[in-house]
């Protein structure tokens, strides 16, 4: 929709985003570890039972985690809206184009309240996909991206007699969709027989201790999730260097790989929550299939979605250049489409594996393997090679894939060596299975 107002549109809009997207993921990664932990507690419940329906004592255990990870949605919702409004301020001094600055700032002041909905919406997903009932965000999904077009529209052209806000317009149609989603979302969640009885939205009634469990097992992941979203930051800033053309060729590439890598989140998130069904119920031996599994179909998905790439680059950008069809973006965007290929592979493969080392109960190693890939690899590659190197654009993205394909390998490594680990001390452990934590020191 960005592309309809035009190519610098696309640049300062763009850049918008990803700061966005910064926080938004930093704030996503506080309660994702909710669903595993609704996801132990159901798998508990069960053993205890000796069926598949679990006690009462697991039921009351995921109200308590829902009303306690919905209050840390709040606090941290709130916080991350202030410093994304206040961030606009630093653009001047991170070499963007004055136009740029000029068009991003607004879109941040109307898009930052969308995080609080947003987050709770994360919430409710975490709480139906611990369940194993997560097909009930589908069509709340499918539905908002037609009404997120809607309203991005309206706020462009001034349909309905709404004003002309263009970018800022953006913004505020993405806050708009975002508390339409979580509030359509949780009437759907009413209505499930499944999670309906287990619903509890009293967050003024959280358990401190739950909370901090959360944020415990939060905080580790919104660092790495944090860390991701920084490299994609720090190497759009690069691409800023060289020019609106480069920056809107960047974003347009960047926006495709990531609605590809949608794909590889739900994967991650589905095998990390049987992973931790898995470990709750003494059954290390699955992880493994599990894991080769998810990787598998992750793979055989992005190497179709290459071949399109290839065989078709122009048909798969020119949606995204609107009404603007800027040649020279055009050319850049579609020789970066190869680097995208490699970055679906790589970034995908990494964030399974975090997935699956969060269902074996380490958030931490997560964090550590990015570090090191992102920041000691990816970040310093992409200096070298855009200016150094002289490869500019191209250098920046060929950094950016050496960053996520190293962290992928570290990430791979570490869940085989925990898995190992874990089965070797069940196998000698009796007549209790030791946890994750002890098997890991």
């Amino acid at each position: 929709m960005m592309g309809l107002i035009g190519v610098e549109a696309i640049a300062a809009g763009g850049l918008a985003l990803l700061l966005y997207n910064q926080l938004r993921t930093m704030c996503v990664g506080m309660v994702t570890g909710l669903g595993n932990q609704i996801a132990g507690a159901i798998a508990r419940g069960e053993k205890r039972t000796g069926t598949d329906l679990p006690d009462e004592i697991a039921h009351e255990e995921v109200r308590t985690l829902l009303r306690s990870g919905l209050a840390v949605a709040a606090l941290t919702a709130i916080a991350a809206g202030i410093l994304l409004a206040a961030l606009g301020q630093v653009f001047p001094f991170l070499g963007q184009s004055g136009e740029v600055v000029r068009l991003a700032q607004p879109i941040l002041l109307t898009i930052a309240p969308g995080l609080l909905p947003m987050l709770w919406l994360n919430v409710l997903r975490q709480f139906a996909v611990g369940l194993r009932r997560a097909g009930s965000l589908f069509r709340v999904t499918v539905i908002s991206i037609a009404v997120n077009a809607a309203l991005d529209a309206a706020f462009i052209y001034g349909w309905f007699g709404l004003p002309k806000l263009g970018l800022s317009g953006i913004g505020l149609a993405t806050t708009l969709v975002q508390t339409w989603t979580f509030l359509t979302y949780l009437r759907t969640v009413r209505r499930d027989e499944t999670l309906a009885p287990l619903i509890a939205l009293d967050l003024w009634r959280a358990d401190p201790a739950v909370m901090k469990q959360i944020a415990r097992m939060g905080t580790p992941i919104a660092l790495t999730y944090g860390s991701e979203a920084a490299i994609t930051s720090i190497a759009t800033v690069f691409m800023g260097t060289f020019g609106p053309v480069a920056l809107a060729a960047s974003n347009i590439v960047n926006q495709l790989a990531y609605i590809v890598y949608q794909l590889n989140i739900g994967l991650s998130q589905s095998s990390s929550i049987l992973v931790s069904r898995a470990v709750s119920k003494h059954h290390l031996d699955e992880a493994g299939g599990i894991a080769t599994r998810a990787l598998a179909i992750s793979f055989s998905i992005m190497s179709v979605i290459g071949l399109v790439y290839v065989l078709f680059p122009q048909t798969v950008l020119r949606p995204f250049l609107g009404l603007d069809d800027n040649p020279a973006v055009l050319t850049v965007a579609s020789v970066l489409l190869w680097f995208a290929i490699a970055h679906q592979y790589f970034k995908g493969s990494q964030n399974i594996c975090v997935g699956l080392l969060r269902g074996l109960g380490n958030t931490k190693a997560g964090l550590t393997n990015t570090l090191i890939g992102y920041w000691l690899v990816g970040i310093p590659a992409m200096a070298l090679c855009a200016y150094w190197a002289g490869w500019e654009a191209y250098g920046v993205w060929f950094g950016l894939c050496l960053g996520f394909g190293v962290t992928s390998l570290l990430l791979w490594r570490r869940f085989i060596v925990d898995l190992r680990a874990g089965q070797t001390q069940l196998h000698v452990s009796a007549p209790e299975a030791p946890s994750m934590e002890r098997a890991r020191a």
